[in-house]
């Protein structure tokens, strides 16, 4: 009798293979690698960074269970998802934004981007982008009010950002002066705009760290490289081919890929498993797209950075990406598939 109770079989619905990989530990990951450009955040605006982040994980974890226990439906706070949106969202919003306002971009990306459409897996595009576009079409002034990096600069963490603060530590941003201009800041070396010590968002000011970040995440295999590869290289290709203002080919090129928020739309934006292709070939199209119209946008557009609306756009032409990149199968070969297609069309004249 025992011998017989080893022997029977479990039967169960797929997935039949078990892995340690779950949501919970991808978007872990995901944290881990944001945590050193919070830190450089720190460093260079202040506690008042910190703060936005943590009020901004708060918000998004509280408006999602808020959500999910209004409309009956199980909690799912503890696979970390409204966390990362949090924390992306602050990181693309300046640190003199008041926490109100960046509390209602919460609510926007994770009530109206995310659950509205049926939750984690089921929103087409990046929550976090799609809350920072609502803030910069309701709130454009408090959205691009940069402060001054500096440790002599830091922001005061009050509700508000007093208008004294905002006359003498606000200034210009590397792309600010881009597009303005078609020249360098002045005062901002391309050492300065590696590191981080410029004005800027939150969390996409330092290049190195965000790039440290992605690096961890493709060797922990969280992300694949293909989009952003495809992404920074097409970037790099056209600033290099198309400088402005006459400026040095090389310099403008490394210049346009330490500014702005490209680093951290590539690495951490653009990757979204739910807003971004699942096939090879779709993948490198969708890197290639995102870099093709970042750069448009920051030289043709009304606003000096396009990494944002970039990859939102592309965001919406995922599923045309999929199918446009799926694979052939493996052992049709072309005769087999126009015999296919011929039976097909006598098969509707019939």
């Amino acid at each position: 009798m025992n011998e017989e109770k080893k022997l029977r079989l479990t039967v169960a619905s797929s997935p039949h293979v078990a892995s340690p990989i779950d949501t919970v530990s991808l978007m872990r990951d995901v944290l881990i690698a944001l945590v050193p450009a919070l830190v450089a955040a720190v460093y260079f605006f202040g506690f008042r960074a910190l703060i936005a982040t943590a009020v901004s994980v708060a918000a998004c974890e509280f408006f999602e269970w808020g959500y999910r226990k209004l409309m009956h439906k199980s909690t799912a706070n503890g696979d970390l998802s409204a966390a990362v949106t949090g924390v992306l969202l602050a990181f693309v919003c300046p640190v003199t934004l008041p926490y109100w306002v960046l509390v209602i971009g919460d609510f926007f990306a994770i009530v109206v981007v995310k659950q509205l459409f049926g939750g984690l897996g089921q929103n087409f595009m990046n929550p976090a982008l799609g809350g920072r576009a609502f803030l910069m079409l309701c709130y454009p002034v408090a959205m691009t009010t940069w402060a001054k990096a500096g440790t002599g600069n830091w922001a005061p963490l009050g509700m508000s950002v007093s208008q004294e603060y905002i006359d003498a530590f606000t200034g210009a941003t590397p792309l600010s002066v881009d597009f303005m201009h078609g020249k360098m800041l002045p005062d901002a070396t391309l050492l300065d705009t590696f590191v981080g010590n410029v004005g800027g968002c939150i969390g996409e000011v330092s290049a190195v760290l965000l790039i440290l970040g992605g690096i961890y995440l493709i060797v922990r295999g969280v992300i694949r490289a293909r989009v952003p590869v495809a992404f920074i290289g097409t970037v790099a290709v056209l600033t290099f081919l198309f400088p402005m203002g006459g400026n040095d080919r090389l310099t403008w090129m490394l210049y346009e890929l330490c500014s702005g928020g490209l680093m951290l739309g590539a690495f951490f934006m653009a990757t979204d498993y739910v807003t971004s292709p699942v096939t090879k070939n779709g993948e490198i199209i969708f890197g290639i797209g995102c870099g093709l119209l970042t750069v448009f946008i920051r030289y043709f557009g009304g606003y000096p950075e396009g990494v944002s609306y970039a990859i939102l756009i592309m965001n919406c032409c995922v599923w045309l990406l999929d199918k446009v990149g799926k694979p052939a199968r493996y052992g049709v070969t072309k005769e087999m598939r126009q015999q296919q297609k011929a039976a097909q069309k006598a098969g509707k004249e019939g």
